[in-house]
């Protein structure tokens, strides 16, 4: 493959910035990593100079850049232990880790669910594209549970159109912080981007990017500024549960976006521990996609499929019983 350059003329607004963070925005599809990887291996001059990531730019400073090999649209697969709930030869239904990306995307190339997918199945749906074999619906990195994947296009077909009929039942589980009174409730209220941080969303009405969400949520059990939910989204809005539950004053623990912090501990769950109070007992949100129902597209049977909590959640579940 060619060696591509690009060129550019350091703006007023770049003055001051680091190049690698300059580059990353300049040049679309490629990771922080990729740039910065690139700009070591002696792939940027300035003024026709050779220089580091770390190399704080000035306005009108000329930059002459060797881009990085583009990253291969086809899924790489990868020897990744998968949790499969249900299989047969239409679909998969599988317990996602937290931690786990569900498809490529930039800065998230490897251990992603799809890579994991093609490496243990033969056969997979390719409506999504090459980067997204099977992928019919997707959970956020940090949430774990219940995911169906298809195995062929018309399973695939189908059940996109349950999705987008909102016949799909799904059920969450979640651990709040803060008081709620209610017992049970419907939230309704429109989520759109938020207005200044990209890879937020926002309670918004009448916002170009905002969509109708709702959202039931139910209370299992309360343990003082703490509570154990139950939640099913009618919608399926990005961030729905995590942006609604914040909205009524109780945001998902260790939700880093949402919350405001990403760890929790033994001492903050169980004040007065003796045994490791300072031990870190979660770090990641307490969202969990405990509940699937889908009508099979083969069988035409609905069927439910159970994600058992993960270990990091129940230990969470331990400190507050």
């Amino acid at each position: 493959m060619p060696t591509v350059y690009r060129d550019f003329v350091v703006p007023d607004s770049a003055r001051g910035q680091r190049i690698d963070l300059f580059l990353t925005s300049a040049c679309d599809g490629f990771s922080r990593t990729q740039i910065r990887h690139a700009v070591q291996a002696d792939g940027a001059h300035v003024d026709g100079k050779i220089i580091r990531p770390s190399f704080k730019l000035k306005a009108g400073q000329s930059i002459r850049f060797r881009m990085p090999e583009p990253v291969s649209d086809d899924t790489i697969p990868e020897n990744i232990p998968l949790d499969v709930l249900y299989e047969d030869d239409g679909l998969v239904v599988v317990n996602k880790p937290p931690g786990m990306v569900v498809h490529p995307a930039r800065g998230n190339w490897q251990g992603t669910l799809t890579s994991a997918l093609a490496f243990r199945f033969q056969s997979l749906s390719d409506v999504g594209g090459p980067t997204r074999p099977g992928i019919v619906h997707r959970l956020d990195r940090d949430t774990s549970g219940a995911i169906v994947v298809a195995k062929t296009n018309a399973v695939h077909l189908s059940l996109c159109e349950q999705f987008a009929a909102r016949t799909v039942a799904k059920e969450y589980f979640a651990i709040t912080n803060g008081p709620i009174d209610r017992d049970r409730d419907v939230v309704e209220a429109s989520i759109g981007r938020h207005p200044y941080q990209r890879d937020k969303q926002a309670i918004r009405e009448g916002h170009a990017t905002s969509k109708a969400a709702s959202t039931f949520y139910e209370v299992i059990s309360r343990h003082g500024r703490y509570t154990q939910v139950r939640v099913r989204p009618k919608t399926g809005r990005t961030h729905q549960i995590r942006v609604h539950l914040s909205h009524i004053g109780a945001p998902i623990i260790c939700d880093r976006m949402y919350a405001g912090h990403a760890q929790i501990t033994a001492e903050q769950l169980q004040p007065g521990i003796k045994d490791n109070p300072g031990a870190v007992v979660l770090s990641r949100q307490a969202l969990h996609a405990r509940v699937l129902t889908i009508r099979h597209p083969q069988s035409g049977k609905d069927m439910t499929f159970e994600a058992p909590l993960p270990a990091d959640i129940q230990r969470v579940i331990d400190l507050l019983n």
